[in-house]
């Protein structure tokens, strides 16, 4: 990373998942091996802030830094409890740190690309491209890519309802065998919903160490205590009273079906969650963002106005029927989810989940759920 110019072809702000993606990406493609990319970020990503898990058929390009791999997942809802096996699946977790340093052990072998630790201020377009302001430098760009949601986006609209996928998860070391580390617990719904949609996941690593999270799908978010206290709660029920929390994560990510691309500007454009990168109805980002990432990289090599680059599968339109039943019912999601999976093969779930069904598939799935609500939704959408 060499370049010491103020002047790029492309700045990416934010060194997360999408704009490193992005930059790998790049860098990867020999069509543009004459770009100069700039990555800006306020942190040197040297710290294990978060993990990514994903379902794959397929992880040959990310089995050097996934840290775990289970081929089967438990689900529990009301009156029942199953144990998936995930056939040609597996449900993979990435820790941070592993994928920033996998990713820039690449990026630092490339001329075209500078890393900058300063904080993000503004952009302003003209018509030779974006000048971007930080609290340093101004720096000049043909096209910024940026993954920065600006907090009254989604705040000062209306049309669209937004439910906050929120959760705070403990790496807990227990002093009882207490897990099984072959089968990761997807969703367990057999907690007290209290009016949401609320649900313990568990992703064990050892007999007595897993990762234990308390996960919500609803409008507001709740005290850090109330967190906290479930998880305890959860951990007595398995017998485990004496345990130790190794670390700890929290995050909140937007459920919605909101076209973000519509504020895209002919050299400036939204990714990641910022850009709509992540499938609204359940907050997975890591698959949806390869799957962008490519439309992205293929965009680029067609299309200079970046106002072209357009989200407009039929999954955004099942994703506002979803979240528009969530969002009038948040307590029916349990009842949701276990008609899910009691009622369909995990192969179809995971596909419909990732964009990759048939539209047949689609109606098994759509037609298995309780069907008053999501024909309600249908006119009112419509």
């Amino acid at each position: 990373m060499q370049n010491t110019s103020l002047d790029y072809d492309y700045i990416i702000l934010g060194a997360g998942l999408s704009g490193l993606m992005l930059a790998k990406a790049l860098v990867s493609d020999p069509y543009f091996k004459d770009k100069s990319i700039l990555i800006l970020d306020k942190s040197e990503k040297n710290t294990n802030d978060r993990t990514w898990c994903f379902w794959s058929e397929n992880t040959q390009d990310w089995d050097a830094i996934i840290s775990k791999k289970w081929e089967s997942i438990l689900f529990k809802g009301e009156n029942v409890k199953v144990e998936i096996p995930l056939k040609n699946y597996s449900y993979n977790r990435i820790e941070g740190i592993d994928f920033y340093e996998s990713v820039f052990k690449i990026l630092s072998a490339s001329k075209q690309v500078t890393f900058k630790t300063e904080n993000f201020k503004s952009f302003k377009e003209g018509e030779t491209g974006v000048e971007v302001y930080t609290d340093q430098n101004t720096y000049h760009a043909t096209k910024v890519f940026s993954s920065i949601l600006p907090p009254e986006r989604l705040k000062n609209q209306t049309k669209f309802p937004v439910l906050n996928q929120h959760f705070i998860g403990w790496e807990v070391r227990t002093q009882k065998s207490v897990f099984n580390p072959e089968v990761a617990t997807f969703m367990d719904f057999s907690i007290p919903q209290n009016g949401n949609t609320r649900f313990m996941y568990v992703l064990p690593t050892a007999v007595n160490k897993a990762l234990v999270e308390y996960t919500l799908f609803s409008e507001d978010l709740l005290p850090d205590a109330e967190y906290e206290a479930a998880i305890e709660d959860y951990m007595e029920a398995l017998g485990a009273s004496e345990y130790e929390v190794t670390a700890t994560e929290k995050g909140c990510i937007p459920m919605t079906a909101y076209p973000f691309e519509q504020h895209n500007t002919k050299n400036l454009m939204y990714i990641g969650t910022a850009g709509g990168w992540t499938r609204g109805s359940t907050g997975y980002t890591f698959t949806y963002t390869l799957k962008r990432t490519a439309e992205l990289i293929d965009f680029l090599k067609r299309e200079t106005d970046l106002r072209k680059f357009k989200i407009n599968d039929r999954y955004r339109w099942y994703d506002k029927l979803f979240l528009d039943v969530l969002y009038r019912k948040n307590e029916q999601g349990a009842a949701l989810f276990t008609h899910m999976f009691k009622k369909n093969d995990i192969v179809k779930i995971f596909r419909f989940l990732d964009g990759t069904s048939s539209l047949k598939e689609d109606f098994q799935i759509i037609w298995s759920l309780p069907k008053k609500e999501f024909i309600k939704s249908f006119f009112h959408l419509k």
